[in-house]
């Protein structure tokens, strides 16, 4: 199990390295090629030749791109200067850059849209779990029924409404016509209840799609497990159902859903984009696309290595929980 743990934590070190390499030379390299100077964004469309000179050398990207690549990656774990115009401003690890668009340090707006997002991931993860696999087993049991064909409709109609659809949706019910909510974000540490609010309807909305995405994989996978040997043998062993359901078909069941779930997490963690702009909510998705809008390099290089380093987090945590959750699963 060390030895595993390891190889496992080498190999993401080793992949976040070559996820930033790659990132940093997608927005840093490629725009260099194209005729598109990022020392030219940073400063704005009309300036002089002086400026984004001098811009050039204090961000360093006069430099070739290895040079600043390292530069880089020694910022994010010790931080870093920018010396240029005869000042020196120093850069607190961990250092993504400085904004194009507000010259802020990149790492404070990451760090204030990260609640956000986490925030409406945590109460919607729940839901969908809750409720996609509580419907995937009972139509499983119920196969063929009235209920099961329901859920299922119901289901695809889940996959099939785009986000933005069912978040309005949510908003015009819940908001306006009814007023049960006020829909405004509130940090959970100045009010529960206003943190409560603002997030029960992003919450819903995130859930109905994910919900029915689990609840068709969740039917499918009980359907084939039902079906196996060792499940007709406990039933011959006079077992009761529910012990039949619960300690031997639902850990075979929660493996391909654990699976799909460390990558879903990993990706949302990244922003729910058409979620928070729906709902108004400024997560690392609403930032992502006003840094898009405004070329805003560093803040998209930033929200891309947190989404990257979240989804490979999470598979090494699913790969852990394999043997936890089904005992068959050997790490070695």
């Amino acid at each position: 199990m060390l030895a595993y743990l390891i190889r496992r934590l080498t190999a993401v070190v080793v992949m976040l390295m070559v996820v930033t390499l790659v990132t940093f030379g997608i927005f840093f390299l490629i725009p260099k090629m194209t005729g598109s100077d990022p020392a030219a964004m940073f400063v704005g469309k009309q300036a002089d030749p002086a400026a984004i000179e001098g811009v050039r050398q204090k961000l360093g990207l006069d430099q070739p791109i290895l040079v600043q690549f390292w530069h880089f990656i020694t910022g994010v774990v010790a931080g870093r200067d920018y010396t240029g115009g005869g000042e020196t401003v120093h850069c607190s690890a961990p250092c993504f850059g400085y904004s194009f668009r507000t010259e802020q340090d990149v790492w404070p707006l990451l760090k204030e849209a990260f609640p956000v997002t986490i925030s409406m991931i945590s109460g919607a993860v729940v839901l969908w779990l809750l409720i996609g696999i509580t419907t995937g087993v009972i139509s499983a049991l119920k196969r063929g029924t009235v209920l099961d064909r329901t859920a299922m409709m119901t289901a695809l109609a889940g996959v099939s409404l785009p986000i933005y659809f069912t978040g309005m949706l949510l908003l015009a019910i819940f908001r306006t016509q009814l007023g049960w909510v006020d829909g405004n974000y509130v940090p959970i540490e100045e009010s529960f209840t206003g943190w409560l609010d603002g997030l029960i309807l992003p919450w819903f909305a995130l859930a109905f799609l994910y919900a029915a995405m689990y609840a068709r994989l969740t039917r499918a996978t009980m359907l084939e497990v039902l079906g196996e040997d060792y499940i007709r043998t406990a039933r011959a062993k006079g077992l009761r159902e529910p012990v039949v359901l619960g300690k031997h078909a639902m850990r075979s069941t929660m493996t391909p859903i654990l699976t799909i779930l460390g990558m879903d997490l990993g990706a949302l963690v990244g922003g729910a984009i058409l979620t928070e702009t729906t709902f108004s909510l400024h997560g690392l998705g609403y930032l992502a696309i006003d840094a898009i809008g405004d070329r805003d390099l560093p803040i998209i290089v930033g929200v891309t290595l947190i989404t990257a380093a979240a989804v490979v987090i999470a598979n090494l945590v699913v790969d852990l929980l394999y043997a936890v959750i089904d005992p068959r699963v050997r790490l070695a």
